[in-house]
């Protein structure tokens, strides 16, 4: 805390000392009020100006210093003394100003601190304030029932502008301040302040409350009229909703809305399933598995076995991928869903207006009509442009799987997640694999040690791979491919066989009729959402990949969730997505898995924390499967047992994770896991022993010196204290 804000913390807090401590409250009591009454109309009589700025003063200082009760009762003094006209007019600025010097008190002294620690989860109740804090803030001045002073210092913890916080402010308490003034012109009659909240008083000011969500439903209705102008709405519709993309997302739309039974038709041009299913995840996962096998072969002798040896030949390990992907189908098929209840199109979706959908199928063309509209249309690979890049050919992670003769020499673009795992996978086949990444490491988005020690374990598995290497250009050279790149000022050329393009993933967002809608895009280059994913018009929604922000399965089902229930139900009740908990795993060996922050995003973003380790290498169960190796990595709230954000390396990463995504999620912290019974010997106990590091690193010395004299003095050594 620097200067200027330890100093007005100490002004604050003696202020409130010196209140206490002088029992000055007894001087803002409706009892003192009423004794004096006469003796206040004797002043004001003689020193009108004097006794106004007097009471001005004393008023603005005790709302800024927020004591409570303190401001209801100086209202009632201003009726009083002044009558309804100039009470209402003194106390209406009276009370704005002290509450604005409260609001910046507030700010001045708590927002950072709170936008550092707490600034991702409540990144989703800042945007609402900078978009519809006038509304809430007018509704909260009109009850006054709600604490103004709570008001106040939780508003200055916001992005809401001074000058907003303060005419909304004066509009908003003017009602309350009128009751209340003229109240106080009755002083000799009231008997206690609970007395003046009567229920038809009470009543009034919640019909004055409700006004400004009133308003605000009417302002969206004129914006969403605006919107839908030119547009010709259907008198009636064929669907309660239509989905668009039968991948993870669209899935889990569809699913949704049959659940409730609502009508709901499913449009998928290729293969249902999605990328998951056919070219991502899944069989991903099958060819990492088959190249995991190989690789425990090579080790034989670590577990005990004199020599091992496998035949294989690449085309049957991809067909066992197929054989994987045909096995897992079934859960993502026509069949499943139409026995769900999902109407399921094979065809070409456009969209043709806010409420219709234009279908081509092998049948005809038809259109539907629908209420709402999800997008689900997920994404591609990105292929740069790269001079060359398409004379010498490439594969991708859509395309790689019609392979079935094993890269001599393969050349992996990129470093990221999708890049690394096929550059490890392909390299334990017997691929000579060169991996080039532009960037100083590979996988960026994890702590440096964190990529340190994935590169390391590809180098000793014979990978190239080339950091802060950036691809100039491609080219044939006496029927040789050829890349050049950039590095450190020199040209380095690298001879391959095959080129594997790994750089990343674009949303889909043209060809099903956006642009006509002018429903735009972000720089991410995803359809622009709001915080309820839905788009411009607010009955179509985009979910997954192509909505982003993050492009996972398991976070397009997420979306998905909030994309059809608020399509379904959103004139009732709306449901803000929540990212403030989002995990994910790299299946390289080892594996890496995260949840929240890390290191580096801590540091770049000012939040304080601890850092507590656990490695792998001293348990028992990763000993005992001859995988010691990688760590737990625990950010922690200083002092606190709260978690901001794990990583793990290792063995099964992505499942030891979830403990911590359960934990931040439903707010339980570092003591409740290591409270937990884990079964002995897995490798969940890694989570718990991290546990036990934060507590020892946590110990009460103090105590623990006192226990330890209280010991000695058990056994007969000296005098207890």
């Amino acid at each position: 805390m620097n200067k200027s804000k330890l100093l007005l913390a100490v002004l604050l807090v003696g202020a409130v000392g010196l209140f206490l401590a002088f029992d000055l409250g007894r001087f803002v009591s409706l009892d003192y009020l009423k004794a004096k009454q006469a003796a206040f109309d004797g002043y004001y009589r003689e020193s009108p100006v004097a006794t106004l700025a007097a009471y001005l003063a004393v008023y603005v200082l005790a709302t800024a210093f927020s004591f409570p009760g303190a401001a209801t009762l100086l209202t009632l003094a201003g009726g009083a003394l002044f009558g309804v006209v100039t009470g209402t007019i003194v106390v209406s600025f009276a009370s704005t100003a002290g509450a604005t010097l409260a609001f910046l008190g507030s700010r001045f002294l708590f927002r950072d601190a709170v936008k550092a620690r707490f600034g991702d989860r409540l990144r989703g109740v800042y945007e609402g304030v900078a978009r519809d804090g006038a509304f809430y803030l007018f509704t909260l001045r009109l009850v006054p029932v709600a604490p103004f002073f709570a008001v106040n210092l939780l508003m200055g913890l916001t992005a809401m502008r001074t000058w907003t916080f303060y005419w909304v402010s004066q509009l908003g308490m003017f009602a309350g301040t009128l009751a209340y003034v003229n109240a106080g012109t009755q002083l000799s009659r009231i008997e206690s302040v609970k007395g003046l909240l009567s229920p038809a008083l009470l009543a009034s000011f919640a019909v004055l409350g409700v006004l400004p969500l009133l308003a605000k439903k009417v302002v969206d209705a004129i914006r969403a009229r605006k919107i839908y102008a030119g547009w010709k709405k259907p008198a009636r519709f064929d669907r309660n909703l239509v989905v668009i993309g039968a991948g993870s997302g669209g899935l889990v739309s569809a699913y949704i809305a049959a659940a409730v039974k609502a009508k709901v038709t499913l449009i998928e041009r290729h293969r249902m399933g999605g990328d998951c299913l056919n070219t991502g995840c899944v069989p991903s996962k099958a060819l990492i598995r088959s190249a995991k096998f190989l690789s425990h072969v090579k080790r034989s002798k670590e577990f005990g076995i004199r020599s091992a040896s496998a035949e294989f030949d690449f085309a049957e390990v991809m067909d066992r991928v197929q054989r994987v992907v045909a096995e897992i189908e079934p859960h993502d098929s026509v069949e499943r869903y139409t026995g769900l209840g999902v109407d399921c199109i094979h065809g070409e979706a456009t969209i043709t207006s806010p409420w219709s959908v234009e279908v081509k199928t092998a049948a005809g063309t038809r259109t539907l009509t629908t209420r709402g509209i999800v997008v689900a249309a997920g994404a591609r690979p990105f292929v740069p442009p790269i001079p060359g890049i398409d004379d010498v050919g490439y594969l991708t992670s859509d395309t790689l799987w019609s392979l079935r003769e094993l890269p001599r020499r393969l050349v992996v673009l990129g470093g990221g997640p999708i890049g690394c795992e096929l550059t490890q996978a392909f390299a334990r086949f017997g691929a000579q694999v060169t991996q080039v990444e532009m960037l100083p490491r590979i996988m960026i988005r994890e702590d440096p040690e964190i990529s340190a020690m994935v590169m390391a374990r590809f180098r000793e598995e014979g990978v190239a791979v080339l950091v802060n290497h950036k691809a100039s250009r491609f080219a044939v050279e006496d029927g040789e491919k050829v890349l050049y790149a950039e590095t450190e000022g020199r040209e380095v050329r690298i001879a391959f066989d095959q080129l594997l393009c790994a750089v990343g993933r674009v949303a889909n967002t043209t060809g099903y009729g956006l642009e006509k809608l002018g429903i735009p895009t972000t720089k991410a280059r995803t359809v622009e959402v709001n915080e309820f994913m839905a788009t411009k018009y607010p009955n179509i929604y985009a979910c997954g990949d192509v909505a982003g922000p993050y492009q996972f399965t398991h976070t397009a089902a997420h979306t998905a969730w909030y994309a059809a229930v608020n399509a379904l139900f959103g004139r009732f009740k709306r449901f803000r997505a929540d990212f403030s908990v989002i995990p994910w795993a790299t299946f390289t060996e080892p594996e890496v898995a995260r949840v929240g922050l890390n290191e580096t995003e801590a540091k770049e973003k000012g939040v304080p924390y601890e850092v507590t380790l656990y490695g792998m290498d001293d348990l028992d169960r990763a000993i005992a499967d001859s995988e010691a190796h990688g760590l737990v990595k625990v950010l922690t709230e200083p002092g606190k047992d709260r978690i901001l954000g794990v990583t793990i390396v290792g063995e099964h990463a992505g499942d030891l994770i979830a403990e911590f995504v359960a934990a931040m999620r439903h707010g339980f912290g570092m003591n409740k896991i290591l409270g937990t019974i884990h079964i002995y010997p897995t490798l969940t106990e890694a989570n718990k022993y991290a546990a036990g590091n934060w507590k020892r690193a946590h110990a009460p010395a103090t105590a623990l010196r006192w226990l330890e004299r209280y010991h000695r003095w058990e056994r007969g050594g000296e005098a207890a204290p």
